[in-house]
């Protein structure tokens, strides 16, 4: 009885306790929760911060408001990960024409940065480096000065870093040599000097290196021809000098170096052959000495150039007496004297081309290469389209009356990408996607959502028609264009802050013809001779299909057919690509284009006479490309032609095939290219008559 008066004492008790543990444990919860909104805060408020300095006219991130959720899908260009915290700012061409604020590096869980084609300036903040999950770092074509943060080498985390195409000096910090994961460095189109660091090789992982239109000076350090997985490194346009690593061979056309009077190399395209006075005036690291293949003993030498080796034989002998020495020096000095005076000169000249070239350059792009930074601003303000309006990604609100009037809306509707759909593919339009440039457009690989291979052609949009219903009647053409041997239009996407126009087409695995041609022996792109054949019956049935006039597409010339044009898909099919483009661009991009193809020999000779294409146009250029295909080269000269006509095979026939080919199919195939290259059109054949003959081979 007295222990239960006791229990019944502590009850109360009991209860004050459970009460006080309850607000304990809520006040817990509460202050965990006002952590959270306090580190929620935190990004809001340097989302304001980085808001006032990239858009101070608050004219592109209206939505961006202290009171929102980045993270619920309003906040313009912002996208969250599964903890809620800011992951991705994507504001690339929007027009942007502020600063990158030190605020940014507040976004503890950014990885990825996309700032490109803009008018930013100011310089790249240091407090940047601290966003140590920062994978992608885009701050190409914008206004950018000062130097490149040595900070950025604490980026542990970056894979790509782009800052080309701005007003950036200094050198390059050695730093950036510690970002093991770096894949990507593009740093050309700046005022960067200095030598290239030695530690650029140590980035295991790159496999693009861009650094053209600078001002570096020395040598290419030995080190970058060894990283493993390298594609490309563009040193184009600086005043580099000594020898190219001979391991950057292995890169063929990946190697880019011209417009370098002092740089030289054996074996490379786009530099001077080394000479004995490289070698004797090649100090330090310029001239490190390096290892080649075995030599007949098995034991590894030194790969000196083949003028180093004469320069030894012939000036270097133990036993030269007096007499035959001093002339011999009297020789070298002269030579030497002259070389100087030759080298000045072509300094001289270089520095003289660039400095006009930098005063005309606004109007054009140099060498064929990316947009420089003011004609990038340019290109994004002009509105030489109706197109340029559009943003297909909200709907064709704009030219709604203009498509119903031409009956083309419900068919056309099927074919438009959204601009993310379309930079989702290209990973932002990242230089490891890039396949290849023009004067006007850009192609890149991409992997849509379903995982499927496309090839996206970006074209300037001051570049396509001017006429709205010319322009969308092209359209229309291009994507009534059904046939196995032509490439597939996927669709199309237009972007007015990018400034760009987008056509997606199916991708071809192995690359365009023009890859299996001037190979080297035991190369494996050297094709078979079954293989040839079958692409020549490919390119015929598919310029078969272009002139044929059907229900759904009228008879149409390609008028641009070259083996750059053709595509290789995975079981070596013949593709046409580029068919029906001429529709959608301007006249002045097409006569651009038409120098290219009368340079390289496509060219009609009736064009210059009667100035317009026929179907005749386009059999001559198949012509041209059967003996390229034959032959296995690109340049055709007269000698190459004779031996074809007198079908003298060992000399014209590609080699690389070491006579592995029907002579019966040559002969067929030769005189077939020979009509068509007729200089009377009405003398070649028709694609009808051209498809039947080859059906019978």
């Amino acid at each position: 009885m007295k222990q239960r008066v006791l229990n019944h004492k502590k009850s109360p008790r009991r209860t004050i306790m459970g009460f006080v543990n309850s607000a304990i444990f809520m006040l817990y919860v509460i202050a965990l929760s006002c952590a959270q909104l306090v580190y929620g805060n935190s990004e809001v408020k340097a989302l304001m911060e980085l808001k006032a300095s990239l858009d101070p006219e608050n004219r592109v991130l209206r939505s961006w408001t202290i009171d929102g959720d980045p993270c619920g899908g309003k906040f313009v260009g912002v996208a969250c990960n599964e903890h809620r915290k800011v992951a991705n700012i994507s504001l690339q061409g929007r027009g942007l024409s502020g600063k990158v604020s030190p605020a940014v590096a507040e976004l503890k869980c950014l990885s990825g940065l996309y700032l490109h084609y803009n008018n930013l300036s100011g310089e790249i903040p240091r407090e940047i480096s601290s966003l140590n999950e920062l994978a992608d770092l885009y701050l190409d074509v914008n206004s950018f000065t000062g130097e490149i943060p040595e900070e950025i080498g604490n980026m542990s985390s970056l894979q790509v870093l782009q800052i080309c195409c701005n007003e950036l000096s200094g050198k390059i910090p050695t730093q950036i040599g510690s970002l093991k994961k770096l894949t990507v460095l593009a740093l050309q189109h700046n005022r960067l000097s200095g030598e290239i660091p030695t530690s650029l090789g140590s980035l295991e992982m790159l496999k693009r290196l861009y650094l053209s239109f600078n001002n570096f000076t020395g040598t290419i350090p030995f080190k970058i021809a060894a990283i493993p997985q390298l594609e490309v490194v563009d040193v184009k346009n600086n005043s580099l000098f000594g020898h190219v690593p001979s391991g950057l061979r292995k890169l063929n056309e990946g190697f880019q170096g011209e417009n370098n009077p002092g740089l030289c190399g054996i074996g490379f395209v786009t530099v001077r052959n080394c000479t004995v006075f490289d070698n004797a005036n090649i100090k330090g690291d310029g001239f490190q000495p390096f290892l080649s293949e075995s030599n007949n003993t098995g034991t590894a030498q030194r790969n000196i150039p083949e003028s180093a080796d004469f320069y030894k034989a012939n000036c270097n002998q133990l036993h030269c007496s007096k007499s035959t020495r001093v002339p011999k020096i009297a020789v070298v000095s002269a030579v030497l004297i002259v070389s100087v005076i030759l080298t000045v000169s072509m300094l001289l000249t270089v520095f003289w081309y660039r400095r006009r070239k930098q005063k005309i350059g606004n109007s054009s792009v140099l060498f064929d290469d990316r947009l420089s930074t003011d004609q990038a601003r340019e290109f994004y303000s002009k509105s030489a389209s109706p197109l340029v309006c559009l943003e297909y990604s909200h709907g064709w609100d704009s030219l709604a009356d203009g498509i119903k009037g031409l009956g083309l809306s419900q068919y056309l509707s099927k074919f438009i990408f959204n601009i993310e759909e379309v930079e989702s593919a290209t990973q932002y339009f990242s230089e490891a996607n890039l396949l290849g440039r023009s004067s006007f457009s850009m192609v890149y690989k991409g992997v849509l959502k379903d995982g499927s291979s496309v090839a996206i052609r970006s074209i300037n949009m001051t570049s396509c028609k001017s006429e709205e219903a010319e322009f969308l009647r092209g359209l229309n053409l291009l994507s009534s264009l059904r046939h196995e041997n032509l490439v597939s239009l996927r669709g199309f996407c237009c972007s007015r802050g990018r400034g760009e126009f987008f056509l997606v087409y199916d991708f071809a695995s192995r690359g365009s013809l023009s890859r299996y041609l001037d190979v080297e022996d035991g190369s494996s792109h050297v094709l078979e001779w079954s293989k040839r054949v079958s692409i020549i019956n490919g390119i015929a049935k598919g310029i078969g299909y272009l002139h044929c006039e059907e229900a759904n597409k009228p008879a149409m010339v390609h008028k641009n057919i070259s083996i750059e044009k053709i595509l290789i898909d995975h079981q070596f099919n013949a593709l046409i690509s580029d068919s029906g483009l001429s529709r959608l661009l301007a006249d002045d991009i097409i006569f651009s284009s038409l120098k290219t193809s009368a340079a390289m020999g496509y060219l009609a000779p009736e064009y210059i006479t009667i100035g317009r294409f026929t179907e005749k146009s386009d059999i001559y250029a198949f012509g041209v490309i059967i003996f390229q295909i034959l032959s296995g080269t690109r340049k055709l000269t007269n000698s190459l032609l004779l031996e074809a006509e007198v079908c003298k095979f060992e000399d014209f026939i590609d080699k690389n095939l070491k006579g592995n080919f029907s002579e019966s199919q040559a002969t067929k195939l030769a005189n077939l290219a020979l009509s068509c290259t007729n200089e009377l059109p009405i003398n070649r054949p028709t694609i009808e008559d051209l498809i039947d003959e080859l059906t019978k081979i």
